[in-house]
């Protein structure tokens, strides 16, 4: 199996790290590896957690009626760091992109759909990746959510055309939640 970014030579540079650490230090590495086998997915969010709801589904503290539609785990992980959201999260697994063979019925778009049909939701947040899948997704979304009673919203601009969420400063992305707009 090979890792996403992952070449040869950090392959190398890793392996050595490892086989320069303490027996003890290595089996504690293992263990870890093995634990990932336990993580479930959340029957609500499709977010990787040990309980099933994750704990942010389960925590009645956070706003029910507002949703924040990610792409990943990690821009779920990237927005949570900014303490700004207190709402729900729906984890789509990727953005549409037909030139890879993501299209809408790939995505966990029906099981969004049917949270906002079976909740109580009143607003969407759409924050996806300032790129072309991204304006993609958003698109499609708020075409298929138009007909809905609820304020559909995405992440302000400021966020640069082209660049990640997993990669942007938590002041810009702190900034874009506060200052996210309306769709029409």
């Amino acid at each position: 199996m090979t890792l996403p970014g992952i070449g040869p030579k950090t392959a190398e540079r890793l392996a050595l790290f490892l086989a320069s650490k303490p027996k003890i230090k290595i089996d504690e590495f293992i263990n870890s590896l093995t634990n990932i086998k336990t993580l479930k997915v959340c029957q609500l969010c499709n977010n990787f957690s040990d309980i099933n709801p994750c704990p942010i589904c389960s925590d009645s503290n956070r706003q029910k009626d507002t949703i924040c539609v990610v792409a990943t785990t990690t821009d779920l992980e990237v927005i949570e760091s900014t303490g700004k959201f207190n709402g729900h999260y729906h984890i789509l697994g990727g953005l549409i992109d037909p030139m890879i063979g993501l299209t809408p019925d790939k995505l966990f778009i029906k099981e969004l759909v049917n949270r906002i049909k079976n909740g109580k939701i009143k607003e969407i947040i759409l924050a996806f990746d300032a790129n072309i899948q991204g304006e993609a997704t958003t698109t499609y979304l708020k075409n298929i959510l138009k007909n809905s009673n609820l304020t559909i919203s995405r992440l302000a601009r400021g966020i640069p055309m082209g660049s990640d969420i997993e990669y942007t400063d938590e002041l810009t992305l702190s900034s874009a939640l506060e200052n996210r707009k309306k769709l029409d």
